[in-house]
């Protein structure tokens, strides 16, 4: 069953096309037909006409008055005479009329001169039927061009009225899953407005859920945040005091808990700014003075686990973002290659410039991530199949907001060098010309 709207359009118009071509053909051929038996009638007329003014004495029929129609004059006499074919046109009428001659169907003038001698005009109906024929075909050549033409034509036509759907489709695919703004109605057909119409309220209601949504997170994360500082507080100030080896464990992991806690918080906070807050325009930020800022923070964090966290290329490169944004993107890779690398392995950098756009580069030397769960990283509260640590999943989720507001894009790829494991995390960001 076709389910296409142009493929239904296409096939509908090409049997309408190719239905009105054989009716239109066939009467086509009919008239032509038609005209061309009149016009060697009228053939015969003239002839007949040309004739009376001659006598011809032959008892046998002259030919080569039209070679190619092959007409026959024959002299029939004042009397009937000679053969029995020739008496019985002789008998005739004057006038058209179908006979046989010489045991062939033939269509025959008989007229009579004004000395009472007469003759007939005669061409054989196999040769009528064929010249007919052949005129009649000619007339339908140009049916016959004209409908691959016109099927071509309404291919085309088809394809440019729906144009507007397939950018609407293609503008649709393009759109971030964040991205609910609405789409331009104006200059659309007015047959896709109701669709479209349509799809903006959803698109609204989407976007107020979204906002509500967000406004809950960020309501919820500082009515949070103060309690859990408090009780953060009063788990420091019980540190400090006497108790038994049992109640100290018992307090470390509450006071870890707490601090998971007011990082999943803080994190939450993070999520909600970067979908209220427009970027900066025209803020200038260097990469590569903020990335070294960023490992010389890190870089106790790794030593302290045996990791080589260094640079493997830095150019000056310079970008359009809010500095502190672009620092939690690097700090967030970063941190994240740190964590997930084993004790004695490596973290590399490189900030360069290429093809306009400002690198990030980020590789380690871990495990990698699962093939499966390479499109879904940067998902909020995705942590992977094979979780570990005590992230909550929203490091990467920032990191791809940030990055998507500056008009960037990220990249997550597993290193598949020989003998070496890993990720490979590349951000590609416009580059302000220098």
């Amino acid at each position: 069953m076709m389910r296409s709207l142009r493929g239904r359009l296409f096939a509908g118009l090409t049997a309408i096309i190719l239905l009105t071509g054989a009716v239109g053909g066939a009467l086509a051929y009919r008239w032509a037909y038609s005209e061309a038996i009149e016009m060697q009638d009228s053939v015969l007329i003239q002839i007949a006409s040309f004739a009376l003014s001659a006598s011809i004495r032959e008892s046998r029929p002259v030919t080569g008055v039209d070679a190619e129609s092959e007409v026959a004059v024959v002299e029939l006499g004042a009397a009937p005479r000679g053969p029995a074919e020739d008496r019985r046109l002789w008998g005739l009428k004057d006038g058209l009329h179908n006979a046989v001659y010489q045991g062939q169907p033939a269509r025959v003038l008989v007229r009579t001169r004004p000395d009472d001698s007469r003759f007939a005009v005669m061409q054989r109906t196999e040769i009528r039927t064929e010249i007919a024929g052949d005129m009649a075909l000619r007339t339908l050549l140009p049916i016959a061009a004209l409908v691959p033409c016109l099927l071509l034509v309404t291919a085309l036509v088809i394809a440019r009225s729906f144009r507007p759907m397939l950018r609407l489709a293609d503008d649709l695919d393009a759109r971030r899953a964040d991205d609910v703004s609405a789409l331009k109605a104006t200059g659309a057909p007015s047959e896709l407005q109701p669709f479209l119409g349509s799809i903006n309220a959803l698109l609204e209601r989407m976007r107020g859920m979204m906002d509500q949504q967000r406004r809950f997170i960020a309501d919820a994360s500082h009515e949070l945040r103060t309690p859990i500082t408090a009780l953060s507080l009063q788990a420091e100030n019980l540190a400090s005091l006497e108790m038994p080896a049992e109640t100290r464990e018992r307090l470390d992991v509450l006071r870890s808990g707490m601090q998971r806690s007011r990082h999943l918080l803080e994190q939450l906070l993070a999520l909600t700014r970067q979908d209220a807050v427009s970027p900066a325009a025209g803020e200038v930020t260097e990469l590569d003075r903020i990335a070294k800022g960023v490992v010389a923070d890190l870089l106790p964090e790794a030593a302290a686990r045996n990791i080589d966290l260094g640079f493997t290329m830095v150019e000056t490169v310079a970008v359009n973002g809010d500095q502190l944004s672009l620092i939690s993107v690097l700090r967030n890779l970063v941190e994240n290659a740190v964590k997930f690398t084993p004790e004695g392995g490596s973290v590399d950098l490189g900030i360069y410039r290429e093809a306009g756009m400002a690198v990030i580069q980020i590789e380690d030397s871990g495990t990698g991530i699962a093939p499966r769960d390479l499109n879904r990283i940067g998902e909020p509260f995705f942590r992977g199949s094979q979780p570990s640590g005590d992230g909550a999943g929203l490091g990467l989720s920032i990191v791809k907001r940030i990055v998507d507001r500056c008009g960037g894009s990220i990249q997550f790829e597993n290193v598949t060098v020989a003998e070496r494991t890993g990720l490979r995390v590349i951000v590609r960001l416009p580059a302000v010309n220098s």
